[in-house]
Formats: structure tokens, sequence, C-alpha cells
């Protein structure tokens, strides 16, 4: 079984080829960011580590974290941004290699993928045999931002200037795949990359 992460900034069409690579390879995904909302649900060890530094008025009346209320601390507070994160990245690494081992241990898989935004920052390397960067033109990222999730131009130069740059993801990751034409061009790239791998 090959672990493969995929990173790529925001708008570079990730979430299609995991699509593809689920469908036409049976690949188990881990998405990190679904994964942090799991390791906050109550009677996790985040969770409990949460609460107890932020306190009780974060909760929603179900006992669960309220996102938005945990967001409006977080989001003016640098200090507080860091203690969050310092809890949930570890977490959500620490269940991808539980969920990597169970896969190995069940057989049957021949491709696990992490999608994770902070793929290079957080160090996936060390439990991913490659990492994969999807690529896409800056000016078609803004208008599939633009489309999708209507963004303005001010808020897509916010996100892209608060990601890594395209030569730090070149620099960490093994293959890069180009997703600024069509998605057929991009599946076709993954392809043959993965005919000579799995």
């Amino acid at each position: 079984m090959r672990v493969i992460g995929i990173t790529g900034g925001v708008g570079a069409g990730k979430s299609r080829l995991l699509s593809f690579l689920e469908e036409a390879y049976k690949a188990q995904v881990f998405q990190a960011d679904q994964a942090g909302h799991q390791v906050m649900e109550p009677g996790t060890d985040a969770y409990g580590q949460i609460v107890e530094y932020f306190g009780k008025g974060i909760l929603a009346a179900d006992g669960r974290i309220d996102r938005q209320a945990l967001g409006a601390q977080v989001f003016s507070d640098e200090k507080k941004r860091k203690y969050l994160n310092g809890i949930i990245h570890p977490a959500v690494k620490a269940l991808a290699r539980k969920e990597i081992a169970k896969a190995r241990s069940e057989g049957g898989i021949r491709l696990f993928i992490i999608e994770a935004a902070l793929l290079i920052e957080d160090h996936y390397e060390e439990i991913c045999d490659e990492l994969w960067y999807v690529y896409a033109d800056e000016a078609v990222r803004r208008e599939r931002l633009r489309v999708s999730r209507s963004y303005t131009d001010e808020k897509t130069t916010a996100v892209f200037e608060s990601q890594l740059a395209d030569e730090e993801f070149r620099k960490h990751c093994q293959v890069v795949i180009d997703n600024s034409g069509t998605i057929e061009a991009a599946c076709e790239q993954i392809r043959v990359l993965l005919q000579k791998k799995i």
C-alpha cells in the first residue's frame, strides 16, 4: 500500500482529483480538515484540552464545541490560535497514523491518500511515501474561487498570501500535477504516474 500526501493552494481543484482517485483506484482518502472536526468530538483528548483552555462558553447546547464561538476567540488572538493548532494538528496526524495502520492490517487497499492544507508545515513526509502538489495557475484559481465560493478578489488575495508560495510547494513535493486545464487532463497525469507506482 502506498501512502500519498496531496496538497496545494486553495482553488487548485484537489477535491475533484480526490474523487477521481477514490472512484478509479478505490483509494482510501483521509482529509485532515474533516479529521480536525472528528478529533474535537466530546470524549476525545483534544476536546478536554480545548474546553479546559477556552472555557465552557465555547460549547453548544448539546455539549459539542461550537466552532463559530471557538473561531471568534482564536480569530484575533495569535496566542490562542497557536495553542489550538498545537492540540488539533498533532491529534489529526495521530489519527492519520492510526488509519494507515488499520488499512495496512486489513489489506485490500493499494492507495491511501492524505489531503492536508498544512501537509508540508506539519511534516507529513514522516508518514507518506511521497508528497504530491496540485498546481493551478493563479488566474484559474481566482476564477474557480469566484464561481464556486463567491470569493471577492480581496478575499482571494488574502487567502493566497496566507498559504505557501508555489516554489515552497515544489521544493517539498516529489510530484506536481498541473490542474490549470481540464479535470480530464489532470486525471490523465495521475493515470500515467500511477501506472509506474502501483
